[in-house]
Order: structure tokens, then C-alpha cells, then sequence
């Protein structure tokens, strides 16, 4: 509801409150699941972390999963690639704000743990789906932009291409327990712009 009265049409103070619940919320997940694991993670504890009482958490993510699901997409979420002319460049962008999402400091485990999650017997299997839909989605789109300007063959499985340009990273992080780099970003554009690219 929005506030009214002697202050007119200022807006109340509703909003800067749930931005910072919000705020320090998904910030104790983080930091519990980079310092303890993410089975440390519980609505009890968060809630301490926090400073925040559990009803305020449930009101905005009503299961452990939804709040670990937040929790992945308050470091690595989605993005906004600008047109720069150039499939390369634009994917350099994309890898490039990824690589320093995951070279934080915890991020191997949330989204270790986030993986781990979404195998567990009785996981909604479709709001991980969702989550990796809105993080491949810029991916999508500038292969469709570049596929519009004719540098990626028209043929291109966009969605198979977005996956492969999404793994390398993570299988670096996860299962190689390497932090990624630069070096291998320049690797990645160069093999994915040559193995989607068009012949002219």
C-alpha cells in the first residue's frame, strides 16, 4: 500500500524497508553457505543472521528453495549486453561478467550447493529451469542479434550454443576447483565465435 497523508505524494517508507530485508537476507545465505556450507542453511538461521523475523522471510520466499534460488541469483543474475557490432565482443561481455561473479569469494559454494539443490528428491525441478532461463537469456539473445547481422550461421541451435557457453566457466569452478581467468575467457570466445561463426 502506499503511504499517504501529510507528506503528499512522497513515497512511504515501505519500499527502502523491504530493499533492506531483502538486502540482508540473501546477504546471510551468502555468507552462511560460503562460510558453513549450504546445509547450514535453515529459515531459523538465516532469520538470526539476518536480524529479520522468519514471517518477513516467508512472505518473500515461501521454501528453502525459492530463498537459495535468490540467494544464486543475487550474484550470478541476469544481464544486459548493449549492442556493440560484434558477436565477439558481446559475448567477451557476457563471459567476462560472469567470470567475476564466480571469482567471489563464495560463489563456488552457493552454487555448488544450488546444483546440488536441484537434484534432491522432491525439488521443484521447475523454478531451477527458470532461474537458468533468465541467466542464459542475454546469452540467447545476442546469438539471435548475431545471427540477425550474419555473423553466426542462421542454422545455430541458440539454446545448445548458450549452453556451451555457460558450462566451461562453471565446469572450472565446480568440478575442476580452478578459479577461471581471463586467459580462459579469451579461449572461450575465440572456440565459440569459430564453432558458431559463418563461413563469409
Amino acid at each position: 500500500m502506499v503511504a499517504t497523508g501529510q507528506r503528499g505524494t512522497e513515497r512511504g517508507p515501505g519500499r527502502p524497508r523491504e530493499e533492506r530485508v531483502t538486502g540482508a537476507v540473501l546477504k546471510a545465505v551468502v555468507d552462511m553457505v560460503t562460510e558453513l556450507g549450504i546445509g547450514a542453511v535453515t529459515m531459523d538461521a538465516v532469520a538470526a543472521r539476518a536480524g529479520v523475523g522468519k514471517p518477513a522471510i516467508y512472505r518473500r520466499w515461501p521454501t528453502k528453495q525459492d530463498l537459495i534460488i535468490a540467494a544464486a541469483e543475487s550474484r550470478v543474475g541476469p544481464l544486459s549486453v548493449p549492442d556493440l557490432g560484434d558477436f565477439r565482443a558481446e559475448l567477451r561481455f557476457i563471459l567476462t561478467a560472469r567470470l567475476e561473479a564466480y571469482r567471489m569469494p563464495g560463489s563456488d559454494r552457493l552454487i555448488a550447493g544450488l546444483i546440488g539443490a536441484a537434484a534432491e528428491i522432491g525439488a521443484t525441478r521447475g523454478q531451477y529451469a527458470e532461474y537458468t532461463e533468465r541467466i542464459t537469456s542475454e546469452t540467447r539473445r545476442i546469438l539471435e542479434r548475431a545471427i540477425a547481422r550474419g555473423e553466426v550461421r542462421p542454422d545455430t541451435d541458440v539454446r545448445a550454443a548458450a549452453t556451451l557457453v555457460a558450462a566451461p566457466l562453471l565446469f572450472r569452478l565446480i568440478v575442476e576447483q580452478e578459479l577461471p581467468d581471463a586467459a580462459l575467457v579469451d579461449t572461450l570466445v575465440d572456440l565459440v565465435a569459430r564453432g558458431v561463426g559463418s563461413a563469409g
